[in-house]
């Protein structure tokens, strides 16, 4: 188990190389000048623009531009935003809590309404119920969420008036950020208690559009794995014990079809962080996805080489906790 954990963490830097390279041939491909953006296409000479590239490096060859960043890298340096002149690792900082506390709680939605969804369906296989919940979600994998998000904002929002259409919090509640997690600092850190409201009210929305095709991934999943497992030795072999089919079904089935399920979690975290930027967009929602869509119109490449790279290193080291969650959920791995 050891050897098997250091093989996958040694990994994780070529990985990062092939990230790092990947993502700065992706940002230079982007059409746009960033001095010109940063300054305006008019109003400056061409001897004041060419002083603004050299003093970014961007009048360097791109090979030598690369091999400055990734030099900067192994420094721990991410360097700084071209339009705010920020540090890209502050920037990050103060707009990831957003994401994170959007990404947990579309994950928490997904789980908790499609793993017991894929279990139903799996003991009830055949039947109305069966076809009729996998094909809801199947549904919610095909439904783009750009899409989806307008759709919902349309009912909910702009013809029934239930939730807020965009932003974390309504403009009246001010929230000391103590945690940047506004459920907890809205609960815990105010007050007002109208604010914890006001903030579960922006989220729900987003939460739901986040986490519709995780959840609709899960349910399948989760059926598939149960199916296999319930035509196991073991599992007839409880039921012919007289065992209580609940048991049987949660405590013998379920943990061994956990397994596929956890993989798939884990590759949710890179779908989740991907599909946070079209619905911090859609919702104005103040994160990262946000934040990288504003920083690919402005050009500013610092921002998304750096963004992208810490966005990267986190699914790695989530797919890697998956894998020693294997261990945990199936002993014979361990070996």
């Amino acid at each position: 188990m050891i050897r098997h954990f250091a093989r996958r963490l040694a990994l994780i830097v070529p990985t990062l190389v092939g990230v790092t390279l990947l993502g700065f041939i992706l940002v230079h491909a982007v059409p746009g000048d960033p001095v010109e953006v940063r300054t305006g296409e008019r109003g400056i000479s061409p001897e004041r623009l060419a002083y603004f590239r050299h003093e970014l490096g961007l009048d360097q060859p791109l090979w030598k531009q690369f091999a400055d960043y990734e030099w900067q890298l192994l420094h721990g340096n991410l360097g700084r935003s071209l339009v705010t002149q920020e540090s890209v690792w502050t920037e990050f900082t103060t707009f990831f809590p957003a994401t994170l506390e959007l990404g947990i709680c579309a994950l928490t939605f997904a789980l908790v309404i499609g793993l017991p969804l894929g279990v139903i369906a799996a003991v009830r296989r055949g039947s109305a119920l069966d076809y009729g919940l996998i094909g809801i979600s199947v549904t919610g994998a095909s439904m783009p969420i750009f899409w989806w998000g307008l759709m919902v904002i349309l009912v909910f929002s702009v013809a029934l008036g239930w939730t807020p259409v965009s932003g974390r919090i309504d403009e009246l509640y001010y929230i000391e950020p103590h945690t940047g997690f506004l459920l907890i600092d809205s609960l815990f850190f105010s007050d007002d208690k109208g604010a914890f409201i006001s903030t579960v009210r922006h989220l729900i929305l987003p939460t739901i559009v986040l986490g519709t095709i995780p959840l609709a991934t899960i349910a399948r999943m989760t059926r598939s794995a149960m199916l296999e497992v319930l035509g196991e030795d073991y599992v007839r072999t409880a039921r012919a014990k007289g065992l209580a089919p609940s048991r049987v079904v949660v405590v013998h089935a379920l943990r061994n079809a956990l397994i596929p399920v956890v993989t798939v979690l884990g590759l949710q975290v890179g779908a989740l962080l991907g599909g946070a930027i079209l619905t911090e967009t859609v919702f104005s929602w103040p994160g990262v996805g946000h934040w990288l869509v504003e920083s690919v119109q402005r050009r500013d490449y610092n921002v998304l080489q750096g963004g992208t790279l810490l966005i990267a290193i986190l699914v790695m080291l989530v797919n890697l906790g998956v894998d020693v969650l294997y261990g945990v959920l199936n002993p014979r791995l361990r070996r």
